[in-house]
């Protein structure tokens, strides 16, 4: 009956051991939770911060949209300055509504005088880049945005689009 005795023993040893190993487990358990809890918090920070952002960038593009308002200029054929050889350009003129199209229209001999004197004025060497082009672009736009009257609003033209260009 000895037997019995040791046995005995040896469950309290036992109940010693799973006691600090359940305290182990809730510190453990506590320990992950309060890691979820720390890093759900600070994606969910991240999240509501950048979507305000980019909120405000979405909101800033969706100004309304209006369908673009195109004006083709009648053909353009100059001479250039070399003496021997010629432009001939359609020029299209993207402006910011119906009424600078209309504006440009009743001012168009205003407009063809301004762009014929600017294009004779060139030299075929110089227009024949691709940021010549660009850069004569801008000169035209800045010629049709110039006020038609001497205390005038400047026109409103957005952009100039080539859709014909030819040096002979």
């Amino acid at each position: 009956m000895a037997r019995p005795a040791p046995t005995e023993a040896v469950e309290p040893d036992e109940a010693a051991e799973a006691a600090p190993a359940g305290k182990s487990k809730k510190k453990l358990f506590i320990i992950i939770a309060l890691v979820v809890l720390l890093g759900g918090g600070g994606a969910a920070a991240w999240f509501f911060t950048q979507g305000d952002s980019a909120k405000d960038a979405k909101e800033a593009q969706e100004e309304p949209q209006t369908a673009p308002v195109y004006l083709a200029l009648e053909t353009f054929t100059v001479n250039l300055q070399d003496g021997e050889r010629y432009m001939q350009v359609d020029v299209t003129l993207q402006v910011a509504d119906q009424l600078q199209a209309d504006a440009i229209k009743l001012h168009m001999p205003r407009v063809r005088s301004r762009l014929l004197t600017l294009l004779a004025s060139k030299h075929a060497e110089d227009l024949a880049s691709a940021e010549a082009k660009q850069a004569l672009a801008q000169e035209i736009q800045a010629q049709v945005n110039l006020p038609f009257y001497a205390k005038g609003k400047p026109q409103q033209v957005k952009d100039v689009l080539f859709t014909s260009f030819v040096i002979q």
